[in-house]
């Protein structure tokens, strides 16, 4: 198996934890485990050492989005909990791998199949699918331009 495979491999079992959380709350976590604590905003406000307006903005930033990461893991670290990052596939990465390789083979064997049909030498369509997994196989291991050169928004 190769490095990059094992490394896919490896990301998805550490990614599949996060994929149940879903969305976060309407008014974000910050609100939702502020609540959830029972602290009021003036105590997170002494926790942080700002001004309770401050905080309101925090909670506003970060429900509409807008919060730096900085500033939502020193707020993470004034509730006594820990910011987790993470960009979470929709797919496994390897679904998404051989599914780009497999369009990239298409794509560079569709003009020469299409030219062996205008000369009645096209493969038969079992051959045709070995044809396409074999380069797909070969795409997919070699990675970059040729893997995702060509490849379109999702």
């Amino acid at each position: 198996m190769d490095h990059r495979r094992l490394a896919r491999r490896r990301l998805d079992e550490r990614l599949a934890a996060f994929a149940a959380f879903g969305p976060a709350p309407a008014g974000g976590w910050v609100r939702a485990i502020r609540d959830a604590l029972g602290l009021q905003l003036s105590q997170l406000a002494e926790r942080l050492g700002v001004r309770p307006p401050s905080v309101t903005e925090l909670e506003r930033n970060e429900a509409e989005e807008r919060i730096t990461l900085a500033t939502l893991r020193r707020a993470a670290e004034a509730l006594d909990c820990t910011l987790v990052y993470a960009i979470v596939p929709k797919r496994p990465l390897e679904a998404m791998v051989q599914d780009a390789a497999a369009a990239a083979a298409r794509r560079e064997l569709d003009a020469v199949l299409h030219t062996m049909d205008l000369e009645d030498q096209a493969p038969r369509t079992a051959d045709r699918k070995e044809m396409i997994d074999a380069l797909a196989a070969e795409i997919a291991e070699a990675g970059g331009r040729r893997l995702w050169g060509d490849a379109v928004k999702p």
